[in-house]
């Protein structure tokens, strides 16, 4: 993936997350409304007793496992990218003394 790429995508995520914590904040019962239940309560271990007894789904499960957290780097590294380009920039205007370009 690009960078410009990783990082448009990093600041979306990072946006919508936003969002939705100040929709969480200002409207806490529309969101509650909103909100994914399980129509039936389920016991906290079936999955894992799914995962352990259909290889199938253990190979699915896993898959997607594996992709969550190929992302989640993705997106770390990106983020320590931008962090390092952003400290770079600022060490260079420290240097340089271009406190009016700065402001």
């Amino acid at each position: 993936m690009s960078r410009p790429l990783a990082r448009l995508r990093v600041r979306l995520v990072l946006a919508l997350g936003a969002a939705e914590i100040r929709a969480r904040l200002r409207l806490p019962r529309l969101m509650w409304a909103l909100t994914r239940r399980p129509a039936h309560p389920t016991s906290p271990f079936d999955e894992l007793v799914r995962i352990e007894s259909d290889p199938a789904y253990r190979a699915l499960f896993c898959g997607e496992l594996d992709a969550a957290l190929e992302d989640r780097l993705a997106t770390r590294t990106a983020v320590v990218d931008e962090i390092e380009a952003a400290a770079e920039r600022l060490k260079a205007l420290i240097r340089h003394g271009d406190h009016e370009r700065a402001a």
